[in-house]
């Protein structure tokens, strides 16, 4: 069977013919694979080396003794998914809780952990909020705009600090991108609209990229509908010795927020503004075996949320979170390996008409070192993070990565390390009359987590398979102790253990010399719960994904013309669900024209308890770039 023969409608409707009806979706994915083991040609596909960027030591990704996925720009073009929440929800043991469509709103988490336990960083600054991590995917930067996602999974507090409880994502932007002017418009379901301009402009000394877009829907069911404006502006200026990066980003969202927050027994119909904002100036200073990485920052959030969109008076919160910081990251090469070194100053304050005037100061110091022995098969980084925040004390995250190069393909890592978390202001102060309280006495949550893994990499195919274990304590949770309790409480619950297994990979090839990838990830999670005891829990308890398997297929037969398709399956401990996207495109004399059909088999599920999730849908695009 040659896989050239057949097009992403009839491969659906082979499966169809066999009515699998409960496992159709994956046959389709079997036959592509059947289709590769026999149809490919002996030219390859190489996979670039990428360093690693998000830490202090910058290493090369088959060096790193950690679960690391990396999604290049190819991929981001290739994808079935229009902006970052639809895309990062593609990767097995990422789980985006949505609210609908265009990633509004979204909730991260990896590996079971919550949406408060995830650190998202742009270009290496962290973008954590201290009001609520709901806010984590205010910044979505356009995809135009990226150059690699670069996702750590495990304990990565040592790494960055207290966010980084289960995980870190970090978005590259484009550094060296070429001159041209891009123009987009996409229109789609439920009265989708977008436009986008992005201009890029390169000088003898500096270089500029610049983006706006704007979208809007009408919403899939009431009180769903959303006008979204993002900017984006990146400018490098070129030095004798280096380059000066300035970033600037803004994100204007208003949504309808049906049941985000409640339940249909409060019959409010729930409505939200935010603002959010980051700039940064950034460089990289280099003097022998010496790199130093100065960065300062200003992150901006302010979030209006009204519980009667048409009643606003009723209940509105306000918040506005400022958060001012500079980073300094070090890295020397000696005989004895490469030490690390990096300090974290922060000063975040809070104005909200619920949570009241709050303020923070931290403070982060990093140290690390990494050991080559065994004629440099072998590598030992011990490392530590101290935390210091003004209203919790001092805190020390320490951690110990090791890695052995079995052969010029093959690598084994083990790796453990501390996790904290302080609580956010939400947790803390939040009251919503008798429906959610804050708890003032919560205490911070830790964790401990190891893995032992092994990665396979050669031209044309890699995986990486993971086993992981994660003990934490005093996790926070909005619970109710009895059947009779009034309100959901937050709460510091006791010891939860997760076990974990992670397997990923990812092949590429040609065929008629045209490239072609196959990608696949299976997670599996399991919770013991047993030293908790509560009546019901809002975020922690039976709601984590239990099995995740997602696999994109990515193919182009006659020139210029591609295809993907995308598949994922959840299940929990109390549903599970299946859902296909397909997207096909086409480059002619500037112009992009593409289509995306979502959830195909209109599957009915939810990702948020009583958000249902849309059912079939569509968008088409066009784009026309003049170089």
């Amino acid at each position: 069977m040659n896989l050239s023969c057949f097009n992403i409608i009839e491969l659906i409707s082979f499966a169809k013919i066999f009515k699998m009806t409960k496992y159709y979706y994956t046959v389709i994915f079997l036959i592509a694979i059947n289709s590769f083991l026999f149809s490919q040609n002996k030219e390859s596909q190489d996979l670039k080396e990428i360093v690693i960027t998000s830490t202090r030591i910058d290493l090369p990704f088959s060096k790193n003794s950690k679960t690391i996925t990396i999604l290049s720009s190819e991929e981001i073009k290739a994808a079935t998914a229009t902006n970052l929440a639809d895309l990062l929800q593609q990767e097995a043991g990422i789980e985006i809780v949505r609210r609908g469509i265009n990633g509004m709103q979204s909730d991260l988490k990896i590996r079971g952990g919550n949406f408060e336990q995830t650190l998202i960083l742009i270009d290496g600054i962290k973008t954590e909020d201290a009001q609520t991590g709901h806010h984590t995917m205010n910044m979505m930067i356009p995809l135009e705009n990226i150059e690699r996602i670069e996702i750590v999974k495990g304990a990565a507090a040592r790494i960055f600090g207290q966010n980084a409880f289960t995980g870190a994502i970090n978005i590259v932007t484009k550094k060296h991108p070429k001159n041209k002017i891009t123009l987009g418009a996409n229109s789609g379901s439920f009265g989708y609209k977008s436009g986008a301009v992005t201009a890029i402009k390169n000088f003898k000394k500096s270089s500029h990229q610049v983006h706006y877009s704007y979208n809007e829907s009408e919403g899939y069911i009431n009180n769903t509908d959303f006008r979204n404006s993002n900017y984006f502006l990146k400018s490098t200026f070129k030095t004798k010795k280096e380059a000066i990066n300035v970033l600037a980003t803004f994100a204007d969202r208003k949504f309808g927020a049906q049941y985000f927050y409640t339940t249909p027994r409060t019959n409010f119909t729930e409505y939200e503004k935010t603002q959010t904002s980051l700039v940064a100036i950034s460089t990289k200073l280099s003097v022998n075996n010496l790199v130093i990485k100065p960065k300062i920052y200003w992150k901006r959030n302010q979030d209006m949320f009204f519980l009667k969109r048409q009643e606003p008076s009723y209940s509105r919160n306000f918040n506005i979170s400022n958060k001012i910081g500079a980073v300094v990251n070090t890295s020397f090469h000696s005989k004895i390996g490469i030490t690390g070194l990096g300090i974290d100053f922060a000063k975040t304050t809070l104005a909200s008409n619920n949570l009241g005037n709050q303020s923070r100061t931290t403070f982060n110091g990093f140290v690390e070192h990494r050991f080559l022995l065994a004629d440099t098969k072998l590598d030992i980084t011990p490392g530590v993070s101290l935390g210091y925040f003004s209203d919790f004390g001092l805190q020390v995250f320490p951690g110990l990565d090791l890695g052995y190069k079995a052969t010029d393909k093959t690598r084994l890592y083990w790796n453990v390390g501390a996790s904290y978390r302080v609580p956010t202001y939400t947790e803390l102060y939040i009251n919503i009359p008798n429906f959610l309280s804050g708890n003032e006495n919560l205490k911070p949550e830790t964790a401990v987590t190891q893995e032992i893994g092994v990665k396979y990499r050669k031209a044309q195919f890699s995986i990486n398979s993971a086993v992981f274990y994660r003990v934490s304590k005093d996790l926070i949770d909005y619970v109710k102790a009895t059947s009779t309790s009034p309100v959901y409480k937050a709460q510091n619950l006791r010891q939860i253990t997760t076990t974990g297994f992670e397997l990923s990979g990812k092949y590429g090839f040609k065929i008629l010399n045209h490239k072609q990838q196959l990608k696949i990830g299976y997670t599996f999670l399991d919770d013991n719960y047993k030293n908790v005891h509560v009546y019901k829990s809002r975020y922690l308890i039976n709601s984590s994904i239990k099995h995740h398997f997602t696999a994109s297929l990515n193919t182009e037969f006659i020139k210029n013309i591609k295809q993907s398709i995308s598949y994922k399956y959840v299940n929990r401990y109390i549903d599970s669900y299946d859902v296909v996207d397909v997207k096909i495109s086409t480059e002619i004399r500037g112009f992009t024209i593409f289509g995306i059909a979502n959830n195909i088999f209109n599957t009915s599920y939810f990702e948020k308890e009583y958000v249902p999730m849309p059912q079939r849908n569509f968008e088409i695009g066009v784009k026309y770039r003049l170089d």
